[in-house]
């Protein structure tokens, strides 16, 4: 399975939509964290006591919501169509803060709306500030890396969208485990759960002393194996060893995971 990319999306001045034919950008490196920030306008009411320290309720204006995120560009680590010099990959980024002519009124400038799109995360908004260090210059004098600091808001607070129901999937490594508390078995774990095959789960998870489980160890309760034995066969916990001569073994897991979310 490839790696998913970060893109950068041009939107059209409704700022609803990307741009038919607009700029779109390929990021070279994924962003290695983003950080939402969202913030209320304040007005400070009129009238009430301030001396005694009821200001009355306090109004909010528009709210703001902003994208801050890093992007790295290394022409040294392009496999094919290699450039001399990074601002030729980041002037892409750079347009992004070029003020362009407005639909409804030419004479008023604006910089064009952009999306950022990374696999489930989503956010429609304008660049409100760049900021591009280069570094590592050939011996001409030609930048090879750069990093650029992006700041992306909405006059709004948006609101994350999610599909699907959100639920962990149960599948080998992902299936919530229960710890043990003081003084509990593993019968009386399973009990409380709906899970009947206490044996089996044990034996599942490796569970040598089922009556005495240590706190805080951690057990998934949904791993179960049938267990049954053969005319003089027995099976046991504890110290002994359990006779496994004619022990039947079998187990099954499956899974459907989904899920997403965008600001918009």
């Amino acid at each position: 399975m490839s790696l998913e990319k970060a893109h950068l999306y041009e939107l059209d001045q409704s700022m609803a939509k990307e741009k038919p034919g607009g700029r779109k950008v390929e990021v070279q490196f994924n962003p290695e964290t983003l950080k939402v920030t969202f913030a209320n306008q304040i007005v400070q009411p009129q009238g009430g006591d301030q001396a005694a320290g009821n200001a009355g309720r306090q109004f909010v204006g528009a709210g703001t919501t902003k994208l801050a995120l890093q992007l790295w560009f290394d022409v040294t680590a392009m496999e094919k169509d290699a450039v001399d010099d990074v601002r030729r990959l980041t002037q892409d980024v750079v347009y992004f803060m070029t003020p362009q002519p407005s639909d409804q009124d030419p004479k008023k400038l604006a910089p064009p709306g952009v999306r950022f799109h990374w696999g489930s995360f989503l956010f429609d908004g304008m660049v409100e500030g760049m900021e591009e260090s280069l570094e590592f210059f050939s011996k001409d004098g030609k930048p090879l890396r750069s990093s650029i600091t992006l700041t992306l808001s909405q006059q709004k607070i948006l609101s994350a969208q999610f599909k699907g129901d959100g639920k962990v999937p149960n599948q080998p490594g992902q299936a919530p485990l229960k710890s043990a508390k003081q003084g509990d078995s593993l019968q009386s774990m399973a009990g409380k759960n709906g899970k009947s095959d206490w044996q089996g789960i044990a034996s599942a998870n490796g569970i040598e002393d089922p009556l005495r489980m240590a706190p805080g160890q951690l057990v998934d309760l949904n791993l179960s194996v049938g267990v049954g034995a053969g005319v003089g066969g027995n099976i046991s916990f504890g110290s002994a060893a359990p006779d496994t001569s004619s022990v039947g073994l079998n187990a099954s897991l499956g899974s459907d995971p989904a899920g997403s979310v965008s600001f918009g």
